[in-house]
């Protein structure tokens, strides 16, 4: 059995450029064979020596010929390979570099959202402490006025007989509260003239009760009298003891100066 013999696996570019040393030889031989126009073929053993030697030497500059080529392919293929490398190690350096910027803005964003949150949370709590301040201020501002405020006492409400006496004085206190003039011996004077004192009286003979309209009350006032001088604050009830001295003594007051001036029928 025959043995076989392993040389090592050509390359496309190499066996290309063997195929065109073996296509160079085979032309420079037959270019070797072919005699020239201008010779003449002779015979002998000197002329076939001549066209050997000069066939020879064609065949060793087509050789050199084609190993410079192929050094020059070869050069080529190598310098192919070299850019092949040289891009593929500048597209694992961009994809590096952008592996590297991408880490750099997830770190970059992640510490902002960080410091944003860190910020918020503080604005927040210097709120709540300042409201928390202004509170406890405002507390001891209402504690210090209400320490510094007098304590006011309360005063009772002044109250009044429910007789003549009684009636009479808290009329002048209203009186004087409104800035109608009177006395309490004037009132008293002219209120037992009038009625003695009673205030349901009512006058059904004089002038007035023939025109309909009867003279009532302490100070005997007329309804008219009394709607157009009425004190606001006191009753609208003619035999009210208060409101007719209060309205009676109103009307005096526009008409004579004082109820103290009143010394008669008026």
């Amino acid at each position: 059995m025959p043995k076989h013999s392993h040389s090592p696996a050509l390359t496309k570019h190499h066996k290309i450029a063997l195929a065109g040393v073996a296509t160079l030889g085979a032309a420079a031989l037959a270019f070797s064979a072919v005699p020239s126009s201008a010779e003449t073929i002779s015979s002998g053993a000197p002329r076939t020596a001549a066209k050997a030697a000069h066939g020879t030497e064609q065949i060793k500059d087509v050789t050199g010929t084609v190993t410079d080529q192929l050094a020059l392919q070869n050069v080529k293929v190598e310098a192919i390979a070299a850019k092949k490398k040289a891009t593929s190690a500048h597209q694992l350096h961009v994809a590096h570099l952008k592996k590297v910027h991408a880490a750099h803005v997830a770190h970059v964003k992640k510490a902002h959202a960080t410091h944003v949150a860190h910020v918020h949370a503080a604005h927040a709590k210097h709120v709540a402490a300042v409201k928390k301040a202004a509170a406890k201020r405002a507390a001891q501002q209402a504690a210090s006025r209400s320490a510094q405020r007098p304590q006011i006492q309360p005063v009772a409400a002044k109250t009044y007989a429910n007789n003549l006496d009684g009636w009479i004085r808290q009329a002048l206190d209203i009186m004087n509260a409104k800035g109608i003039p009177g006395s309490y011996s004037g009132l008293h004077r002219n209120i037992m003239r009038e009625s003695s004192g009673n205030p349901n009286a009512i006058n059904n003979w004089d002038i007035n009760a023939i025109n309909g309209i009867p003279s009532k009350g302490l100070l005997q006032v007329i309804p008219p009298t009394f709607a157009t001088y009425h004190v606001s604050g006191t009753s609208w009830n003619i035999y009210d003891p208060v409101a007719n001295i209060t309205a009676a003594a109103n009307y005096a007051a526009h008409r004579y100066g004082s109820i103290d001036n009143v010394n008669s029928a008026y």
